[in-house]
């Protein structure tokens, strides 16, 4: 089969990015950083965190743009929680919220809990008109447990939707062969991910440039605008969020990524790929 970028219509040795911005609808302070991103900044996409409490609206604000869903089966913050749409006794905490860690998570999921939750999500979002253009797994959730990856594939497959991959050092950690997997089911994945959390995602990108890897790359990042509500819910990474606020958008960056030749594309073409057959 060729390479996936010759499939989406590029050349054998072209580079071409996907620049994701994860916690889409988390609050609205990251539903502005991240609709700024991909309106004003390098960002060609974003994922959705269906049960958070400003998924609605971010629903409305992105509308038209390149939105996926972030499959979301934790909630983290402690002043911040949510619940699930659906109400799988195994998805939820003895608060009746989404679990607080993923380790928590993993050891108590029952898979065909996490099928109703993520199907519902995923629908939910196309009721709220969102064009869901692909998948992946808010804290790895999803890709983390044998039985959950084949949930996050059958998903897929039902919706017609492309995935995020992780990279091979944590597929050999998780002990599975999850991008084989999904070969082996025509599913559409980029070829390769740049991970940069705990770091700010401009600055690993603009490290990695000179020796990214031909074929189809993506780097998430995590937007959210600075000030009391991102400092008020987020007692870990606030400054990160805010780095990365800033750094998707950097004037400077679209010309570093035209002088390395790197052209930005969306998860929609890979979708538009696997829906052609």
């Amino acid at each position: 089969m060729a390479a996936l970028a010759e499939r989406l219509g590029h050349g054998p040795t072209e580079r071409l990015l996907i620049v994701n911005c994860d916690d889409l609808g988390v609050s609205a302070a990251a539903n502005r950083a991240i609709h700024r991103a991909m309106t004003v900044g390098i960002a060609t996409g974003a994922t959705l965190m269906v049960p958070c409490p400003a998924a609605r609206e971010a629903a409305t604000m992105c509308q038209g743009l390149a939105v996926g869903v972030h499959l979301t089966l934790t909630s983290e913050y402690p002043s911040r929680r949510w619940r699930g749409l659906t109400a799988g006794a195994s998805l939820h905490d003895a608060a009746g919220f989404l679990h607080a860690a993923a380790r928590h998570a993993l050891a108590r999921l029952d898979t065909e809990e996490v099928r109703a939750e993520c199907r519902a999500q995923i629908r939910t979002a196309l009721a709220w008109g969102v064009d869901v253009t692909h998948l992946d797994a808010h804290m790895n959730v999803m890709q983390a447990r044998a039985d959950l990856f084949e949930v996050y594939l059958d998903l897929a497959e039902e919706f017609r939707l492309p995935v995020r991959m992780f990279p091979p050092a944590m597929a050999a950690t998780y002990g599975f062969p999850a991008r084989e997997r999904a070969a082996a089911r025509r599913i559409p994945c980029p070829d390769h991910l740049l991970y940069p959390w705990p770091r700010p995602a401009a600055e690993v990108l603009v490290e990695a440039l000179p020796a990214l890897a031909p074929g189809v790359t993506e780097i998430f990042a995590h937007p959210v605008e600075d000030g009391a509500e991102l400092r008020g819910y987020d007692p870990w990474a606030p400054e990160l969020r805010a780095a990365d606020a800033r750094g998707m958008c950097d004037p400077a960056l679209p010309a570093t990524l035209d002088a390395q030749g790197i052209r930005r594309i969306d998860f929609r073409a890979l979708r538009a790929l696997m829906r052609a057959g």
